[in-house]
């Protein structure tokens, strides 16, 4: 489950139209929504708050054996109006599911940033900054967004802490969308590390597909599918290493009238790893995937399965027919007979599980009691039979 932070930073991108998801980092997003979910340890406490539409901040509190947290503070020059009670957030919003792919949409007109007054340019880019203090440990971790065009956005993220080399270290990263293809130029003091990304989406290009009167429109063949590749190069200028990376995917976009799904294959040359990785929608509240990795050199594989079930909330009997249609439908909703609104399922909570060739198994549940986002994992290895059980946990949220 996303914290309440993420969930904020999230809400930034929405509000400036930056597609987080085309990017060649995320290109298995879907694959690790289902699989590489965290299990809770011990019990630990967030209280969040979005006190005003540009501030929020949040604390925790930890039990792993001793007593830890943190204090995290974010600030926003653009307001953010999204929902900020625990009670009312979407949970579809803030838990890690199948990734439903989007049509890709074209950047904004650069003259729609333009902001004058008396002759003169008063608009300013919108800029994120966020800071989170680990206690009792005093490691400090900082985030910088800044949108500085309709297609560009520069992150810059640090960590200070005694036990990192040089007491730190800070990751520079300038990202490009131009909805066909995005890039990303990376640059880390650690090891002087500079990279280089791309994502290329094959198909139409959103910046030149000119609008089609509705009567054309429907007759044009629908595009269901989207096929993209991508790679990255980086290499260590301290260290004289490197590496390199590929990958490609195929998902279905929302005019497919089957099951929703996500295929990918990545390839590592360098040390000789494949993985391909296959997700699918099944039902309206079950998503299945599953995971192969295979390495050239030494011959060794893994497999791993995983499932997600998402529960509904039953309409309660004071609730008519009418009124729970009502609460299933938003604005903005595609279907074949024309906008209607956007599913939007009243979902109480969702179950996901995993396991691995080696009998490791991951058993994760995450919902909402009441005003509370709670999630509740355990995870045990049947094949260490003296010490079954290798985590269990509770993280439970408020925010308001």
């Amino acid at each position: 489950m996303f914290g309440f932070m993420d969930y904020v930073q999230h809400a930034f991108y929405n509000a400036t139209h930056w597609n987080h998801d085309n990017s060649y980092a995320n290109l298995t997003a879907t694959a690790q929504s289902l699989l590489n979910f965290d299990i809770p340890r011990g019990l630990r406490l967030h209280v969040s708050s979005l006190s005003a539409p540009n501030f929020a901040t949040s604390y925790t509190l930890g039990s792993v054996g001793v007593v830890d947290g943190s204090i995290s503070y974010l600030y926003s020059s653009l307001q953010l109006r999204a929902p900020s009670k625990s009670g009312e957030i979407d949970l579809r919003n803030v838990i890690r599911g199948y990734r439903h792919s989007r049509e890709l949409r074209a950047p904004d007109n650069p003259y729609w940033w333009e902001t004058w007054q008396r002759g003169k340019r008063t608009d300013r880019r919108d800029a994120l900054l966020y800071g989170r203090l680990y206690l009792p440990r005093s490691t400090l971790e900082a985030l910088y967004l800044r949108r500085i065009s309709p297609t560009r956005q520069l992150k810059v993220s640090a960590v200070s802490d005694s036990t990192l080399a040089n007491g730190g270290t800070v990751l520079a990263v300038l990202q490009n969308d131009y909805g066909k293809y995005s890039t990303e130029y990376l640059y880390s003091t650690d090891s002087g590390l500079l990279g280089v990304r791309g994502l290329y989406n094959f198909g139409p290009d959103p910046r030149h597909t000119p609008k089609l009167p509705p009567a054309l429109e429907a007759l044009q063949e629908p595009v269901v599918g989207r096929f993209s590749a991508g790679a990255e190069l980086y290499y260590g200028l301290l260290n004289k290493s490197g590496g390199v990376s590929t990958g490609v995917r195929f998902t279905t976009l929302p005019r497919h009238t089957g099951f929703p799904y996500t295929m990918t294959v990545t390839l590592n040359p360098l040390m000789g790893n494949l993985s391909s990785t296959y997700a699918v929608k099944a039902g309206q509240n079950l998503a299945l995937c599953s995971r192969f990795d295979f390495n050239f050199y030494s011959y060794e594989s893994d497999l791993q399965l995983g499932m997600e079930l998402w529960r509904r909330r039953q309409p309660s009997p004071a609730e008519s027919d009418v009124e729970w249609a009502t609460r299933l439908i938003r604005p903005g909703w595609k279907t074949a007979s024309g906008t209607i609104g956007d599913p939007n399922p009243d979902v109480a909570g969702v179950l996901k599980t995993r396991v691995d060739q080696n009998w490791r198994i991951g058993v994760l549940w995450e919902g909402r009691i009441k005003e509370l986002l709670f999630s509740l994992g355990v995870s045990f290895d049947l094949r260490r039979r003296e010490q079954i059980f290798r985590a269990v946990g509770v993280e439970l949220q408020y925010s308001s």
